[in-house]
């Protein structure tokens, strides 16, 4: 272990983590003005420079608390090795959020050819654990974004993904962060829309649907957020739109939207 001057030393390019929080950064730096760095950070040689291999909030919250110098162990590292080093010490740290975790196994999978078996064994974690951290990134954008900047945990995820749609992952999302759900609550929540999905009346399948049907329960859906079914009505038969709200204000949140619109609709015709 040696001393480095703290501006020889750059952030690694194969930093499996993306996002740092400024104020859990502000506390680290304040502990270290106290104590100081209690474990050095892993660094390799680099033109003159030092990389990071680990330890890169260690490393910001040394600059916030004005360190000229930081205690770290100097490694010749290859660039095979490099991620997976990165990614174990994060996780032995529990420094990475669910997405940047999902993200360092892909990375890990596509830049070494590794199996998710193989994965599992170098980081030491059962290969169920590597599948279900995989699957955080089949959920949409703006969760992730939830779940990166900590308002969501991989619990929360693990029950959104049985949720089978996008809009309604949604939902239970933004009821998550508005109403402080715990994962018990949410695991609650997904299984009572599970089983009121399955009791409903005039479930169908819409691959023999008209397209134009189609085309309208989508336009609906995105433009209601949330779940729409157009049923076809038969011969004398009326056909009917099931339209879903998962609560009292999700109702009335819809209910705003149609009169809304239907408001603007009357304007328009009585203009022309």
């Amino acid at each position: 272990m040696r001393e480095i001057q703290i501006d020889l030393i750059q952030p690694g390019r194969q930093q499996p983590r993306t996002t740092f929080n400024q104020a859990k950064l502000e506390e680290l730096a304040q502990s270290i003005r106290t104590t100081g760095i209690i474990q050095p950070l892993l660094v390799r040689p680099s033109g003159g420079l030092f990389e990071l291999v680990a330890g890169e909030r260690r490393w910001r919250a040394a600059q916030l608390a004005g360190l000229a110098r930081i205690p770290a162990i100097v490694r010749d590292i290859p660039d095979d090795n490099l991620l997976e080093l990165a990614l174990i010490e994060n996780i032995q740290r529990e420094e990475l959020n669910p997405v940047e975790e999902a993200n360092a196994y892909k990375r890990l999978i596509e830049s070494l050819g590794l199996t998710q078996d193989e994965v599992a064994r170098r980081v030491g974690r059962d290969r169920t654990f590597i599948t279900n951290y995989l699957r955080v990134l089949k959920l949409p954008t703006d969760i992730q974004n939830l779940l990166e900047h900590d308002k969501l945990t991989f619990g929360h995820a693990r029950a959104l993904l049985s949720v089978p749609d996008p809009i309604t992952q949604r939902r239970l999302a933004q009821k998550i962060v508005k109403q402080n759900w715990s994962v018990r609550e949410t695991e609650r929540r997904v299984r009572n829309l599970s089983r009121e999905t399955e009791r409903r009346p005039g479930k169908r399948s819409t691959e023999h649907a008209d397209p134009n049907v189609r085309a309208a329960e989508v336009k609906l859906r995105r433009a209601l957020s949330t779940q729409v079914r157009i049923v076809q009505g038969k011969r004398s038969i009326p056909g009917r739109v099931e339209i879903e709200f998962y609560d009292l204000a999700d109702l009335d949140r819809i209910f705003n939207l149609i009169v809304r619109d239907a408001a603007q609709l009357a304007h328009l015709a009585a203009q022309s």
